[in-house]
């Protein structure tokens, strides 16, 4: 029987749990044994059966059982491995490797047997697997798992096997039902919910007869136990962090209006009715002596940085500072480039400061911040220790949903002078419908940018089949002929910045060599920041004319000349991701194209999705679509180590829970607040302290 506190303890008091491993399953957030138990399956591979390689379909995931028959290293554009396998139904299958060393190589011997799981694609040579999972067969008997094998969240030196294996060891220290519920019995059974432990269990070891359909959707009972607790833990926190902010004092900005004058009539452009609107609702805030907590969500340009600028005009007006964070340097760059060009006529010099700005360069920035440089731009550089303001009066958070909101506070913190506090404003290009807004962020008012500048250009959008990609290449060469710029973003099911930097380089050297006659530049999340800065630097100079990039694109990119983007594996990509890479071609006045390229066959939900990005361009319809048709995906984007982070919850397709989250949060606020601080504990883990901030 397991004690009594058995969730508090320590990770390290599992058998086989040392210091390394200790240190791994801390990079994850996992410290106390309860935090494995609400580690949750990304998704779950299915390694229960084989399929024979003649009857297996591109674009799915199968395991198959077959034996070597050629095995050939090329060198062409890098080092590669294919080895061709066949099987009792005569039919071949390509394994390509393009990371491996000589003692993988030396395991493929023609004639032996091999046991492979991966995701089928179309190859030169028919279907094939890249990087699969595999094993050697002793013998004659194949030993297939009995039941779905779970997939977690992980990080680089922790394998699959070993952190599967550390779960299993907490499961089996799972109290009983009695001990583990933390919502008090009349609130759920009023819901009809399922056990917490055995939905855990559920979850952690599916049954052979399990609904697998139901696990992949995240609509299993299970799932949507665990989905509604963690839902009502998001809820509680950000409710309890806005009574705790609003206990505060902030600065009553109440300047005499001549910057933010002198900015309008700078602008070579009048701001929309709704940049107006929403300016007034933020400035009506700042005059108060309470602290602003504001999200501002604007479709992709519609202007959401001029009204942040003239938010940071307010504070500094009043003798206060503003510092606006981005969660990526190109972004980051991309706001002080324009607040540089609209500060400086009116003699402010905002500061920047980034992981890149190193030496005399970094002090310097950081002499300047706590010496009261009146705005200060920079990317999580400026939440870091060392970093100090003099007076900071007005902190803008841009894309909120790549922070944690402990990162938010953090920066809050460092204006803290006794009781008084910064005021907070919030951006986001990411438009969710107004209830789901109000669920995400309940901790923020919320104001919405929903007119798009004169001049935008609409972007034709177009869906083409994977077996017309020479037409889309051709497409490309006309356009780059004409003088104008494209680029190819590469999207990857995975979790996995180094299977989406293979994929970019695969498309990179295949575009190379299709298009000698560009220059081509390469952007994925494992280049440098210099490399990634220089590649970004030609593409905007219109030194390349094709720009093969992952979705580190995705936001803060801006390229007038380039009119044209392809997006690989567009099927895979949830609608509001679709959109926010659209958004990076139309910005100048040349008629504009987004192609998606799909493999067939397409699902009814993928096939739905494209359907919408064909219709239409505008970004609220699209996310209502999303929320319509409750698409796979978060809506407030990727997952995140260490932030309010959804593990199993999706906004769009468990909105049906939400009036029970806000029903039952409410309740537990009010009379179980020692129960609500225990389920923040057990969701967030470490990051539960921030919410008492």
């Amino acid at each position: 029987m397991p004690p009594a506190d058995a969730g508090g303890a320590l990770v390290s008091s599992l058998p086989g749990v040392g210091p390394a491993l200790g240190e791994a399953l801390r990079k994850l957030g996992l410290e106390r044994v309860q935090d494995l138990w609400f580690h949750l399956p990304l998704r779950y591979e299915d390694r229960t059966r084989l399929t024979p390689i003649g009857d297996l379909r591109i674009g799915e995931t199968a395991q198959v059982d077959g034996v070597v028959e050629t095995v050939e290293r090329g060198f062409r554009f890098r080092p590669q491995l294919r080895v061709t396998i066949r099987d009792g139904s005569q039919a071949t299958l390509t394994l390509r490797f393009f990371h491996f060393n000589r003692s993988q190589a030396e395991q493929f011997v023609p004639g032996t047997r091999f046991v492979c799981f991966g995701e089928v694609r179309y190859g030169q040579a028919g279907p094939e697997i890249v990087h699969p999972a595999y094993r050697r067969v002793v013998g004659d008997i194949v030993t297939l798992e009995d039941r779905l094998t779970p997939v977690y969240p992980t990080t680089e030196g922790l394998g699959q096997k070993r952190l599967a294996a550390v779960v299993q060891r907490a499961l089996d220290r799972l109290p009983s039902d009695a001990e583990l519920e933390l919502v008090p019995a009349p609130l759920r059974e009023s819901l009809h919910l399922a056990s917490l432990r055995e939905a855990l269990l559920a979850v952690h070891r599916p049954e052979p007869g399990d609904d697998v359909a139901a696990l992949a959707l995240g609509r299993h009972p299970a799932q949507q136990r665990l989905a509604f607790e963690e839902l009502l833990t998001h809820h509680l926190g950000l409710k309890r962090l806005r009574a705790q902010v609003r206990r505060h004092r902030a600065p009553a900005l109440l300047g005499d209006g001549r910057l933010r004058v002198a900015l309008r009539d700078g602008l070579p452009f009048a701001l929309t009715q709704a940049q107006a609107r929403v300016a007034a609702e933020i400035e009506r805030d700042l005059g108060s002596a309470s602290p602003m907590l504001r999200l501002v969500q604007g479709d992709v340009g519609s202007g959401k940085t001029v009204v942040a600028a003239l938010a940071a005009l307010a504070a500094v007006e009043c003798g206060w500072q503003a510092a606006l964070v981005a969660p990526t340097e190109l972004l980051a760059e991309q706001h002080w480039r324009n607040f540089d060009a609209w500060m400086r006529p009116l003699g402010i010099e905002p500061v920047w400061l980034s992981g890149k700005v190193q030496g005399r360069a970094r002090e310097k920035a950081r002499a300047s911040v706590a010496g009261g440089a009146p705005i200060v731009i920079g990317t999580h550089a400026l939440i870091q220790e060392g970093v100090e303001f003099h007076r900071l009066g007005l902190a803008i958070i841009d894309e909120q949903h790549r922070f944690g909101v402990h990162q938010r506070l953090t920066l809050s913190e460092k204006g803290r002078d006794g009781d008084i506090v910064p005021h907070q404003l919030v951006l986001t290009a990411t438009p969710i419908p107004r209830t789901l807004a109000m669920t995400a962020y309940a901790d923020l008012d919320v104001s919405v940018i929903d007119e798009l500048p004169p001049g935008r250009t609409p972007v034709q959008t177009v869906a083409i089949s994977d077996a017309r990609r020479g037409a889309v290449i051709e497409r490309i060469r006309a356009a780059c002929a004409e003088g104008r710029q494209a680029y190819w973003v590469c999207t990857l099911i995975e979790e996995s910045e180094q299977l989406e930097a293979q994929a970019a380089e695969v498309a990179f050297a295949e575009l190379t060599a299709a298009l000698p006659e560009l220059r081509i530049g390469l952007v994925h999340g494992r280049l440098k920041a210099k490399e990634k800065q220089a590649a970004m630097e030609a593409f905007k100079a219109g030194e390349t004319r094709l720009l093969v990039a992952t979705t580190v694109i995705e936001v803060g990119v801006d390229v007038p000349n380039a009119s044209l983007m392809v997006i690989e594996n567009a099927e895979r990509l949830g609608l509001a991701q679709l959109h926010q890479l659209r958004g990076r071609v139309g910005r100048g006045r040349a008629a504009s194209s987004c192609v998606l390229l799909y493999r067939n066959p397409l699902s009814q939900m993928a096939r739905a999705r494209l359907e919408v990005m064909r219709e239409t361009g505008d970004g609220f319809r699209i996310a209502e679509k999303d929320l319509e048709l409750r698409g796979p995906g978060e809506l407030l984007g990727t997952r995140q180590t260490g932030q309010l982070q959804f593990r199993v919850a999706d906004l769009a397709r468990d909105a049906h829970l939400l009036p029970d989250v806000q029903r039952i949060g409410e309740t537990l606020l009010r009379e179980y607040p020692g129960l609500a601080q225990k389920l923040m504990a057990r969701w967030i883990g470490a990051a539960a302290r921030y919410v008492d901030a």
